[in-house]
């Protein structure tokens, strides 16, 4: 029962991550040539300077990564994310977002706001809207020097440059604080609020400080084992 009400709750979080994700490009990016960073944002550059649809260019883009994440993470996983880019390309295509404002400032905190909050659902919900997150866990696996963050940022350089290019150096300028607001609203979805304060206690009565931390103060405690070492000078 618990494992139904799960995906249940998964397929809800996921539908939620798609209107929210299509109020942020639609809603807001689209009408002030605005872009997003990963796959969505190759896509919607690509339809900006050649006019092709929009929600075909991001299947489009996103099958090569879907295929990817098939055979190196698992099909669950890969199923889920097809049918999550399926249903943002059906609801770009079907749904009439409003416009809502032509404030370029308003529209780039707010279309990243939605954007990443789309996405932060999504993967909560076990699927992904843009194949770039699959991309980067992908390459991070196979690299010692780049993590996930450091590969989607070096992609995301290349696509900002393009904008600044084919569009303005404007339009690349708002789309970085676009990229900018929906890593924070992802970071806040999926990692929520929660901040702690740590302290490392070096001492021989490790035992007994644990024991007055746990059972006095009711907080928790990792101990970390060591051993010390000295260097000698010639």
């Amino acid at each position: 029962m618990k494992k139904i009400f799960r995906e249940i709750l998964n397929v809800v979080l996921i539908i939620l991550g798609i209107l929210s994700a299509g109020m942020g490009l639609k809603g807001f990016l689209l009408s002030s040539r605005f872009i997003d960073g990963g796959v969505t944002g190759i896509s919607m550059l690509v339809a900006e300077v050649a006019g092709f649809p929009l929600a075909v260019l991001i299947l489009i883009f996103n099958l090569p990564f879907i295929a990817l994440g098939y055979k190196q993470i698992g099909g669950k996983f890969a199923i889920k994310s097809a049918l999550a880019i399926g249903g943002l390309a059906i609801a770009l295509a079907t749904i009439p977002y409003p416009d809502v404002t032509p404030d370029k400032l308003l529209t780039a905190v707010f279309g990243g706001f939605f954007i990443g909050a789309g996405i932060g659902l999504a993967i909560r919900g076990g699927a992904v809207l843009d194949g770039t997150e699959i991309a980067a866990l992908l390459v991070s696996r196979k690299s010692y020097l780049l993590g996930v963050g450091d590969v989607i940022l070096i992609l995301n350089v290349f696509i900002f440059l393009a904008a600044a290019f084919f569009l303005s150096v404007e339009s690349a300028l708002y789309s970085i604080l676009t990229y900018v607001a929906a890593s924070k609203t992802i970071d806040f979805i999926i990692h929520g609020i929660e901040e702690y304060t740590a302290i490392t206690i070096v001492s021989l009565k490790g035992e007994e400080i644990k024991e007055m931390i746990t059972h006095r103060l009711h907080r928790g405690v990792t101990v970390y084992r060591g051993s010390g070492g000295v260097g000698i000078n010639n």
